[in-house]
């Protein structure tokens, strides 16, 4: 994944592997998942946990490898800045 943004001021760029998602969800304390849980309606609230996330995740790294340089986020504003998110 490819992060970029550009400003009058400045450039950031940010290059995330697609293969290290599994290890940021496990650093995501407990916490977030409670409050994520809190705000999801009945049904589907229990379905929120960080082992369930991480399962999806692998289960669409495939996926997400298939489709490199997809461009998931493009932002342009009237004073310049630039947003690009891709796969």
């Amino acid at each position: 994944m490819r992060v970029k943004i550009r400003t009058k001021d400045m450039r950031f760029f940010l290059p995330v592997p697609v293969s290290m998602i599994g290890f940021v969800i496990r650093l995501i304390p407990a916490k977030v998942f409670e409050e994520m849980r809190v705000n999801t309606p009945e049904p589907y609230n229990s379905l929120i946990t960080k082992e369930n996330i991480i399962m999806i995740s692998r289960e669409c790294l495939d996926i997400l490898k298939e489709n490199k340089r997809l461009e998931i986020i493009h932002v342009e504003a009237a004073d310049g800045t630039f947003v690009s998110i891709k796969l």
